[in-house]
């Protein structure tokens, strides 16, 4: 049997508790972070709290039905929305990864969530890493505009948010990501542990968390020098304002001295 997962990142966020509430079929697995639905038989529906969506066993129909009324429930939806597709064969002898495509046994319910979390996640890094790319080029731009000019060309409150988007983007990766960590499920069943590991494998998730790590870490070196270059541009000023002041009062000084 061939199935197929596609997951979507259609907001910044999704709110579980509400779309839970209006959407009452059969949850096999809840938390504050994932809505994991058994419909029926090799059909399944995953909604991740960071704003994926995850289908198997959908068609395209359907897949766009339910994907408008997710979006009811999403914060700061996104026009262009990133996607992934994973195919999955069964009834093989053995687990086998190939490119975009997973051979296994007969799938048990726990199989087909841990494929779709993992391939969730690589929607969800695809979607971080699109962000970091962005504020990378800002910071490219700003580092050219120092070597051309010799200074930045930012203010205070637009560096404060300059920091604000950075430090966001970062607290959001480490609260929704969990590329390191495995299922609690995976910790007590072999089988689940070993396809897991072979799933992060397959989709590179480690490798490109660490791309985006390493992205924001160059962002925010960069941050820490633009902010010491305004320190010192605004105690420049500063010096040259206490510099006027103390002209003024000699030059008063000095005028009382000569009329009287």
């Amino acid at each position: 049997m061939n199935l197929k997962v596609i997951s979507f990142q259609v907001a910044e966020s999704i709110d579980l508790k509400q779309f839970r509430t209006a959407f009452t079929v059969n949850v096999h697995y809840a938390d504050t972070d994932e809505l994991f639905y058994h419909m029926e038989a090799y059909k399944y529906l995953y909604v991740f709290k960071y704003g994926v969506v995850s289908f198997l066993g959908y068609n395209e129909i359907d897949t766009t039905s339910l994907l408008k009324l997710i979006t009811s429930y999403c914060k700061n939806p996104i026009d262009q929305r990133l996607s992934d597709e994973f195919e999955i064969e069964t009834n093989a002898s053995s687990i086998r990864y190939g490119y975009n495509k997973l051979e296994i046994p007969q799938p048990d319910i726990e199989m087909i969530r841990l494929i779709m979390l993992n391939a969730s996640q690589s929607v969800a890094l695809d979607h971080y890493n699109q962000q970091t790319n962005l504020l990378l080029e800002e910071t490219n731009y700003h580092t050219q505009a120092l070597e051309r000019k010799g200074k930045i060309d930012l203010g205070g409150v637009e560096l404060k948010k300059y920091i604000g988007r950075t430090l966001n983007l970062k607290n959001k990766i480490s609260a929704n990501l969990y590329i390191f960590d495995s299922p609690e499920e995976t910790w007590e069943n072999e089988t689940l542990n070993k396809l897991d590991i072979g799933l992060k494998k397959t989709f590179d998730l480690q490798s490109r968390f660490r791309t985006i790590q390493e992205g924001l870490q160059i962002v925010k070196d960069n941050l820490e020098l633009f902010k010491d270059l305004l320190q010192y541009r605004n105690s420049v000023v500063l010096e040259w304002v206490i510099i006027l002041l103390i002209l003024v009062e000699v030059i008063n000084v000095l005028l009382e001295k000569i009329f009287k």
